[in-house]
């Protein structure tokens, strides 16, 4: 059964300072998250030892993190390596102990519920290196925003391609404030979750834009609001069908996915979330309150427009 005919009759647009009503009062938030609570930076950002281990059977990774937490390690990153045997450990420095120091008493730690644990390699992680990391991770998503910019630009036109990023751009910051305020920690899968975000995002945002395109052509006597309304209202069994199988094949890999995915696959929960949101009301809509008309869409020749001013 479909939820949302092509006949239906939504007024988005109509009620677009609503919807940006509840995006500034998020955005509000979020700059008073990241202000009061700032980000949780992870270790591939902060530097940090990171430990290999070997099991002599498949290690179970809850009970490594339970311990380790009981031990006065509870900022310890555990995870498979390669294999159910091989666990890297990752963790901050502390004060007062070198790597190895560290390094031999998580080993001794282990040791009191498996004897069988062997060490097989320490390395330190440098704080610069942290901070290359994030600096080059930050570079990545201002490229994604130039390029949806110039893609959406030189497709569509450039008041829509405003609109995208700046829609794009929202959701990036409104996600970013939720982790700040969970204290989720931002390490390099969360960070690979706000870039498929930003893919997720403007694929919906698209697919809006093609049809307001395509019905630009078509329907000739409607408003710019009424068209943009009837390309909306066309998309949106497609929309929520898609965020939907979408966000439930990303819940069950955060029910199931563990520990090491539940940052990312928690990001990504929201952001689908949003990008949904922003696909059907902000984009389109700011394109609209930045003038977008007709004829920025449209290159008509002499007989449509004589057709256009006729009854």
């Amino acid at each position: 059964m479909n939820l949302f005919p092509l006949d239906s009759k939504f007024d988005f647009f109509g009620k677009r300072y609503i919807a940006y009503g509840v995006s500034i009062l998020m955005l509000v938030l979020s700059i008073v998250a990241l202000s009061t609570k700032g980000i949780n930076m992870g270790l591939d950002f902060t530097g940090g030892v990171v430990i290999e281990v070997g099991y002599p059977k498949a290690a179970d990774l809850d009970a490594v993190r339970a311990l380790l937490k009981k031990s006065d390690f509870p900022d310890a990153v555990v995870q498979y390596f390669g294999s159910s045997e091989a666990v890297m450990i990752r963790m901050p420095p502390v004060k007062g102990q070198n790597q190895n120091q560290l390094a031999d008493h998580v080993l001794s730690v282990l040791k009191t519920e498996d004897a069988g644990v062997t060490m097989r390699r320490v390395e330190y992680v440098g704080p610069a290196v942290g901070q290359e990391l994030f600096n080059s991770g930050g570079m990545a998503l201002l490229v994604v925003l130039g390029g949806i910019l110039v893609y959406v630009g030189l497709r569509f036109q450039l008041k829509l391609a405003a609109g995208a990023v700046l829609a794009l751009a929202h959701d990036l910051f409104m996600v970013l404030g939720f982790v700040s305020a969970l204290g989720i920690e931002f390490n390099l899968t969360v960070l690979a979750a706000f870039l498929a975000l930003a893919g997720y995002s403007i694929n919906d945002t698209i697919v809006v834009f093609d049809r307001i395109r395509e019905n630009f052509r078509k329907i000739r006597k409607g408003s710019e609001i009424e068209v943009m309304n009837i390309s909306t209202n066309q998309t949106m069994s497609r929309t929520v069908m898609t965020s939907l199988t979408t966000f439930l094949t990303v819940l069950s890999l955060y029910l199931f996915g563990g520990e090491t995915l539940s940052g990312f696959s928690l990001t990504l929960l929201v952001g689908i979330v949003l990008g949904t949101f922003s696909s059907i009301y902000v984009a389109a809509s700011l394109a609209l309150d930045l003038g977008l008309k007709r004829k920025d869409l449209l290159k008509m020749t002499d007989k449509e427009a004589v057709a256009d001013t006729q009854p």
